[in-house]
């Protein structure tokens, strides 16, 4: 399948990035108080934790339009372990290697890690395509419900 700019869910993509900044507000106002009486990674790792809860509730519902579960919310954790890691070397890479200050470099590394972590949280929250065809009838590609196949001819009508 080739790649097209209509296959890309642009109101979703829209949404994901309203929920980031939704985010980052919440992780910085967590951060920056935190900062003052811890070292700047623990005072990260606490943020993160923060908005990551919140993050969870604001993509199921209002970025991906799906219904939050608990396997959805346990599996989400999991998946951004890849965000964070992302996150924390580009946050110990601007901080340490090119002396960037601590209270501006994990704005930059959240803003790099943006693409990982769109991909990986829409592959956790939207449902597997095999799943929700057979659990609503609808494909999730589709306008409407597959179309049934025809009935058998009886064998007293002609062909």
């Amino acid at each position: 399948m080739r790649w097209s700019p209509q296959a890309v869910p642009w109101g979703q993509t829209a949404r994901f990035a309203a929920v980031g900044a939704v985010n980052t507000v919440t992780f910085y106002a967590c951060y920056l108080p935190l900062h003052r009486v811890l070292p700047y990674f623990a005072a990260y790792t606490a943020g993160f934790l923060v908005s990551l809860v919140g993050s969870f509730f604001l993509n199921t519902h209002f970025t991906y339009r799906t219904r939050p579960t608990w396997r959805k919310f346990l599996l989400f954790p999991l998946t951004q372990v890849t965000n964070y890691l992302a996150q924390s070397a580009g946050l110990v890479v601007l901080v340490s290697w090119c002396g960037m200050n601590s209270a501006v470099a994990p704005l930059l590394a959240a803003l790099l890690a943006l693409p990982v972590t769109y991909l990986v949280s829409r592959r956790i929250l939207l449902p597997d395509r095999r799943e929700a065809a057979t659990s609503d009838g609808h494909r999730p590609d589709d306008a409407g419900p597959q179309a049934a196949p025809p009935p058998p001819a009886r064998s007293d009508e002609p062909a």
